[in-house]
Order: structure tokens, then sequence, then C-alpha cells
């Protein structure tokens, strides 16, 4: 069973982190087709390339909840929290060095964002790998996920003028019209 998951984890970070990476061009490959914006950057905000490591770990899990959910039964709340991680390691790591050396390096948000994933997928294992369950925290931990993903698409849309949501290319907030 451990080994099984751990697979899984694995492979769930090699996911996260290529199909993450394909979402950041996919709204400007779509030639910027509305829908495909709820779930792609649509923008060069922290807040959209958030987006980046939740919508494929999301996609991950539907495929990986019907493999190893009967061997965990933590698996939205491994899950869960790995989504969080991922959120919360992002724009800390972001803020912290461009806070520090006062300017924006790619090498370094490439490097948050596989470590982040990284981060998120090993925490999930272990959570995963508990024997503790509660069925109560698994609809909590899904409501969880659920919530997130709607607020991905809501601010999307309408993003609040914070800087986490202004692209830093061109100032301004949500999808560019």
């Amino acid at each position: 069973m451990r080994n099984r998951i751990l697979k899984w984890q694995i492979g769930g970070s090699i996911f996260i982190i290529m199909f993450g990476s394909f979402l950041h061009f996919l709204f400007e490959l779509s030639g910027n087709f509305l829908p495909v914006g709820a779930i792609s950057a649509v923008n060069e905000s922290i807040w959209e390339h958030l987006k980046l490591g939740y919508w494929p770990l999301v996609f991950f899990g539907i495929l990986e909840y019907r493999y190893v959910n009967k061997e965990s039964q933590n698996f939205f709340l491994a899950n869960l929290v790995s989504a969080l991680l991922i959120l919360f390691i992002i724009p800390v790591f972001f803020y912290s060095y461009t806070a520090i050396i006062g300017e924006h390096i790619l090498w370094l948000d490439i490097f948050s964002f596989i470590f982040a994933v990284n981060v998120g997928q090993f925490v999930s294992y272990k959570i995963m790998m508990k024997s503790e369950y509660n069925l109560e925290i698994s609809y909590i931990s899904l409501f969880g996920i659920i919530i997130i993903g709607v607020l991905f698409v809501v601010f999307t849309y309408f993003p609040p003028q914070i800087p986490l949501f202004q692209d830093s290319l061109t100032g301004l907030y949500g999808i560019p019209i």
C-alpha cells in the first residue's frame, strides 16, 4: 500500500508540474477563449500563477481517487492540505525573495513552483499514510477543495484590486481585454 501511494504521489508531482506548465500558456494558445481562463493563467499576477498548481492537483486527484481511495481514507484531507501548501508556499517564496533582492527572477519562480508542488505531494503522502479517519473531516476537506476552485473561477473574472491579482507586466487586473 505505502509503495503504491508513494508512486501515485511522485507521479502526481510530475503531472502537476508538467500540466501546470502547460496551463501557463493555454489561455493564450486558446486565442484568449474566456472559459479556458477559469483554469489557466490569464495574466502574470501571482494569483493566476497559483492556478497552475491547483487545477492540475484537482485533475490528477480525480484520477488518483479511483485508484487509491480504498487504500487511504484521508484522501480528501491530504489533497486539501497539498493544495493549501502549494497556494501558501508560492506567494510567500515570491514575496520573500523579491523583497530581499528587489527584483523578479524567472528561474526562482519556476523553482518555487516545483518546490511547492513537491512539498505538497510529500505532505499529502504522509497524511494518506495516517490510519485515523473522520468522515466529517473528509466532507469538510472536499468542500474546501471545491471552494478554492470556485474562488479561482470567480476571481479570474472579477479580481479584487489588490497586488496579489495585479498583472506584473501591465498593471491591470483579471482578463486582458
